[in-house]
């Protein structure tokens, strides 16, 4: 699954995903967030985390935040 947008800064990502949910009759869509830190590994290796060194801090701050205005914008007429 691809997600609609990644917000980046640095080392840092927030992607956001679409996912459809069935509750009996009703279905609707819902968003949500991941979040990762990308690194290189003793043999050179991109890895994945959700750890945070203090300088990562403002970074994931600023991609959640451009998340979070992403997804309480509603320019696309249903409430993200």
């Amino acid at each position: 699954m691809q997600p609609e947008i990644v917000f980046r800064h640095g080392a840092c990502s927030a992607s956001i995903f679409v996912n459809e949910v069935a509750r009996g009759d009703h279905q609707f869509k819902t968003r949500t967030i991941a979040f990762q830190r990308r690194y290189r590994d003793s043999k050179g290796e991109w890895q994945s985390t959700s750890s945070l060194t203090v300088n990562d801090i403002p970074k994931a701050v600023l991609v959640l935040q451009k998340s979070y205005e992403y997804l309480t914008s509603a320019e696309d007429g249903w409430e993200k």
